[in-house]
């Protein structure tokens, strides 16, 4: 944890820029490399009845650690996506509830 679902790009252009991602967030987030998750989801965007270029939109699914690190996450995050020239990047976080979270049938 965090769960990290990307939309919008090209899976070779996540893998591209994967592992610097990863190092720069483990480094903010100090939690270890092999805690985060890294998903590509293929979708399609639709404008006005007809497919649209997409543009990244990355969801962050995990525990509360606060505004500035939030920031600095959603800003290392763009950073990265923006290698790709991208116009725009959406970075949503969704806090997940520790009470709700279980791990191989654990609690977390």
């Amino acid at each position: 944890m965090p769960h990290i679902r990307v939309r919008g790009m090209e899976k070779e252009n996540i893998k591209e820029i994967s592992k610097e991602l990863i190092d720069d967030l483990e480094k903010i987030i100090e939690c270890p490399r092999d805690y985060f998750t890294l998903e590509c989801i293929n979708t399609t965007f639709i404008v006005d009845g007809e497919e649209d270029s997409a543009y990244p939109f990355i969801d962050v699914l995990w525990f509360e650690r606060g505004e500035e690190v939030r920031t600095k996450v959603a800003k290392a995050i763009t950073e990265r996506v923006n290698k790709f020239d991208y116009e725009d990047v959406c970075v949503m976080f969704t806090n997940l509830d520790k009470e709700l979270y279980y791990e191989n049938g654990e609690h977390f």
